[in-house]
């Protein structure tokens, strides 16, 4: 789903004119189209306030140290299932918990308030300011957009497809979570009043924006030099979802391809496209074809890309050359014009046997090298077939939407001018961008007085890094409950696949992840696993118990997209009970009764038979049998 900016209004630079520029698609409305650009502010005081700041910024990065913090944060759902990453955002005092749609062509943070008067149904409850003790409002002011009582900042977002969301600027503290040594800041978000379109159907509560403005909430954060003006994307590869975020300056590996990114060209992050390669063929298109109108832009919160229409063409021609053993196919929808092959086989893998690859070349001679799976999504209702995710625009602006960088470390180094790419498994780089000057923290554990182990609740989550493990634990087993959701109603869950899925995301032996029980409704399930020790244990240790409730609480578990999506509804840690002498005994207890009883049995047994045998009729030695007495006399 493109999420990237138009500005109807603005709640920070007051401007005289605000030129809007509709992107038009060729593809169907089923495939996101690119968003409205607005024109590049032209003003020779915009432009001149743009580059103070950016003289301003370069000042405060030349003092940063190397030891400056970053918020290291995990990113959620898949593109083309959900068509956004999610990261997890806490909010205010004690901290609330949000699903925040990652948007770099947006640069307004913001989550559905209680006070909404039409806003969707969303993953978790709307914020509550009365609730935090350190929300404050932002109050009007001659540089904001005022509320009709001329009280609070406003702020009203527009996008393509029809989409809205307004409301009222707050300020409170904003928490990264567990993964992030940067610890919690004070910053403006906003909280919505009204939303529309697909904010209001959409599954996640809300946007973080990532954009270039004052707004943006990388933007808040090098401004309180808290951060260094950078952050990194990671995107999950096909079927696999979820990836890492990082907000702050990353070193970047010596692999990392960059192009130059020019600030004063537009507001959104473009990088300078010379030309692409297929199958090691140049495409044969005029010069600067990739260079029109705002040039290339990357957009995190679109999902395909859009060429202009010759480079498309083109595109899509040596593409068709180079695939000619595979069957085309009619896409997922008859309804739609999609270009789709079948025989290529279900292994992601082994995608680049039947597909070329295509090298992206910037100006400054650096390649960027494209597996199939950064051009092609998966047909949702054949095996073994894909469908291009390249498709045409006649705006003369290319738009990179997430699919081009899927497994692709991107870190948007805006203190250089640059944009970096390096292929990389995304979905493990969570684990590698590890913190480095302090531990993540535990969940928080307290004593009771009826057990040994009593931890908080999935809803009683926080983001503040300050929670600290008391002494030593044991659990006796680990359920959750997780609520599936399929695209395909004739797609039957294989349970036994999705177990071994979760032993592997929760990083335990396949024994002992069980499948307790299973309820469903159309295309909707509710399922409640149990995480048990090994055979050889009567407890979960305490690092593999902290790891299951660190992945749990955090909705960690990555699922490939044919299970559709999934949420976490509940968890529940039971400690190991503690069992009597008797109970601890049972089995020896038991086998000692039933052994005494079958020896007793025996015994009586032997000594009655030996009774029988020994008790006969006493006989003299001389008197006859009766038989002989019968006997007639012999004459």
């Amino acid at each position: 789903m493109a999420r990237t900016l138009l500005h109807l209004t603005s709640s920070i630079i007051v401007c005289a004119l605000i030129c809007f520029n509709f992107f038009t698609v060729d593809a169907k409305d089923h495939h996101p189209r690119p968003m409205l650009l607005p024109l590049q502010l032209t003003s020779r005081n915009h432009s001149q306030q743009r580059h103070l700041d950016n003289i301003r910024r370069h000042l405060q990065q030349s003092g940063f140290s190397s030891s400056t913090p970053n918020a290291r944060m995990r990113l959620y759902d898949d593109l083309l299932s959900n068509g956004y990453y999610t990261t997890r955002l806490w909010i205010g005092t004690p901290p609330q918990e949000f699903a925040l749609i990652v948007d770099t062509g947006s640069t307004v943070t913001y989550v559905p308030c209680s006070s909404c008067a039409h806003c969707g149904k969303h993953q978790d409850p709307r914020f509550q300011p009365d609730l935090s003790s350190t929300y404050q409002p932002v109050k009007c002011n001659p540089s904001c957009n005022c509320d009709d009582e001329q009280k609070q900042c406003t702020y009203d977002r527009r996008y393509a497809e029809m989409s809205s969301s307004s409301g009222v600027l707050g300020e409170d503290i904003v928490s990264f979570g567990n993964e992030s040594e940067l610890v919690p800041q004070r910053a403006v978000f906003g909280c919505e009043n009204r939303e529309t379109g697909d904010l209001y159907s959409q599954r996640a509560d809300g946007i973080m924006g990532l954009g270039r403005g004052q707004l943006s909430i990388v933007d808040q954060l090098v401004d309180k030099s808290v951060i260094g003006d950078s952050f990194s994307l990671c995107y999950g590869g096909m079927d696999v979802g979820g990836g890492a975020m990082v907000l702050g300056k990353i070193t970047p590996p010596p692999e990392m391809v960059f192009s130059h990114s020019d600030p004063f060209r537009s507001p959104y992050y473009n990088i300078e496209l010379k030309e692409m390669h297929v199958a090691g063929k140049r495409l044969k298109l005029p010069t600067g074809v990739f260079d029109g109108r705002h040039g290339t832009v990357l957009d995190s919160g679109t999902t395909y890309a859009y060429f202009q229409k010759d480079a498309f063409v083109a595109f899509r021609d040596a593409i068709l050359r180079e695939v000619h053993s595979l069957k085309r196919v009619r896409g997922p929808d008859p309804n739609y014009d999609d270009i789709c092959f079948s025989g290529a086989g279900r292994d992601v893998s082994q995608l680049s046997k039947s597909f070329p690859e295509v090298e992206m070349v910037f100006n400054n001679g650096n390649k960027l090298l494209l597996s199939p799976e950064n051009y092609l999504f998966r047909h949702t209702k054949l095996i073994g077939a894909y469908c291009l995710g390249i498709f045409a625009n006649t705006e003369s602006t290319t738009l990179l939407g997430g699919i081009v960088v899927r497994n692709t470390l991107v870190t948007y180094d805006r203190d250089n001018d640059r944009i970096g790419f390096l292929k990389t498994n995304c979905s493990e780089l969570w684990r590698r961008v590890k913190i480095s000057g302090a531990p993540a923290p535990a969940p928080s554990v307290s004593q009771s007085n009826d057990t040994n182990l009593e931890i908080p609740p999935a809803s009683a989550r926080s983001g503040s890094p300050a929670n600290v493990l008391p002494g030593s634990f044991h659990i006796g087993f680990i359920t959750f409950d997780m609520s599936i959701s399929t695209n395909d109603s004739k797609l039957k869950l294989n349970f036994k696949e999705l177990g071994q899925l979760i032993s592997k995301e929760l990083e335990v032996d396949n024994s002992q992840v069980r499948l307790l029980n299973v309820t469903s409704k159309g295309n909707d399930y509710l399922v409640r696993w149990g995480i048990f020790p090994t055979s050889s244990a009567s407890y979960i240790s305490n690092s593999t118990a902290l790891g299951i409730i660190l992945r749990l609480r955090d909705h960690r578990l990555q699922f490939p997209e044919r299970f559709g999506n999934y949420k976490l509804v509940e968890w529940n840690a039971e400690p190991q009970r503690k069992s009597s002498w008797w109970l601890h005994h049972l089995l020896a207890v038991v086998l000692g009764c039933i052994i005494t009883l079958s020896l007793s049995a025996i015994g009586i047994w032997l000594v009655i038979r030996h009774r029988r045998q020994s008790v006969t009729a006493y006989e003299p030695v001389a008197s006859p049998t009766p038989e002989q007495e019968l006997q007639p006399l012999q004459t």
